[in-house]
């Protein structure tokens, strides 16, 4: 599901126009990116978690030259789907 076919479900299941229902899905999207950002934890029960996770730099290695290559330390966003999810998903 894209962005634009999220943006229009949201304004069928609500009687929202489209210009509406995309100002909600930022605004959410939004949301999430800047609590993340912040380092903050963002949990929608039953839907899952959102976090950031910290990668320790590594050697890594050039494929076109097989050189080797310092990855430098870097946070990641993480998210783990909730107990409702895998249910629904696994039936």
């Amino acid at each position: 599901m894209t962005k634009a076919e999220l943006v229009e479900e949201v304004a069928a299941q609500s009687d929202l126009t489209k210009k509406d229902a995309e100002v909600i899905v930022q605004t959410v999207l939004d949301s999430i990116t800047d609590s993340l950002q912040r380092g903050e934890k963002i949990e929608l029960r039953g839907f899952g978690s959102f976090r950031i996770r910290q990668r320790a730099s590594r050697q890594g290695r050039n494929p076109k030259t097989g050189t080797g290559v310092r990855v430098p330390a870097k946070k990641v966003p993480y998210f783990k789907p909730g107990k409702e999810i895998k249910d629904l998903i696994n039936l």
